[in-house]
């Protein structure tokens, strides 16, 4: 089972967790809302290689991790042994008994070919009254970012890449979730402009790496010319003295099982 999202498994395990460690640690406070209790059962959804698995492990619950990549998979398996990692497909995962929490931090927002059975396979996943605590991006989310890439795109002629992630407003998350038989009773949005403290090459690393389907099929010659219009587009509004930021929104939630 893996997630249906282009490039994802060639993601670089080891470049994830030194150049874009902001993830797991931007995740801490996550934990904190989950505040995972000894004896709990806990399945982290995309847990990437497994840090906040291992933070939430580390306060006595039985953690499982699930993740699209086996890249992601394996990282974890080697820098955690004996703890629990799967590759698996957030769409339509099953369990075989039922968790008192889901955990997902930053991953959310690659599952978009269809966030109702993401949902609904996180219910199925839960007891009655068991929590679905998690951070994604939110509508606004790297949009400085995505429309460098877009103009970029086609001021070289280039059809606009399909980007291959969804960022909701709370409204319409809040929806879904309560169409999917949750309660929500926490819901936060927020902007969280994040140092991208690891990429020399700015935006165009940062492309690299979050968007890399869209340099599918191009010329070789014209990937580097390309990326660098991204930066000088970009670099208005996300390049500071101390360096480039990204333009983050993001949408925090806790919910309930019905």
């Amino acid at each position: 089972m893996r997630y249906d999202t282009p490039g994802l498994e060639r993601w670089n395990s080891r470049a994830y967790d030194s150049s874009f460690g902001y993830v797991s640690t931007q995740g801490a406070p996550l934990v904190d809302l989950l505040d995972p209790q000894p004896g709990e059962r806990v399945l982290d959804l995309g847990c990437g290689t497994g840090v906040l698995t291992a933070q939430i492990a580390f306060r006595g619950a039985e953690v499982l991790g699930i993740d699209g990549s086996s890249a992601m998979i394996e990282k974890a398996l080697a820098q955690y042994p004996g703890m629990n990692f799967i590759v698996g497909d957030a769409h339509d995962f099953t369990v075989a008994r039922p968790y008192d929490a889901v955990f997902s931090n930053a991953a959310l927002h690659w599952m978009s070919r269809d966030p109702d059975a993401v949902i609904a396979s996180v219910r199925e996943a839960l007891l009655p009254g068991g929590r679905f605590v998690a951070e994604m991006g939110g509508a606004g989310n790297c949009a400085e970012l995505t429309t460098a890439m877009l103009t970029a795109w086609r001021e070289h002629g280039l059809r606009e890449p399909e980007l291959p992630w969804y960022f909701p407003s709370p409204a319409e998350y809040a929806r879904r979730l309560e169409s999917e038989g949750f309660v929500v009773r926490l819901l936060e949005y927020f902007d969280r402009p994040t140092p991208l403290e690891e990429c020399p090459g700015g935006a165009a690393d940062w492309v690299r790496m979050f968007a890399s389907s869209a340099l599918d099929g191009l010329a070789p010659g014209l990937v580097d010319p390309l990326l660098r219009r991204v930066n000088e587009l970009a670099a208005p509004a996300l390049r500071r003295e101390s360096g480039w930021m990204a333009d983050y929104v993001r949408l925090r939630f806790a919910a309930v099982r019905r």
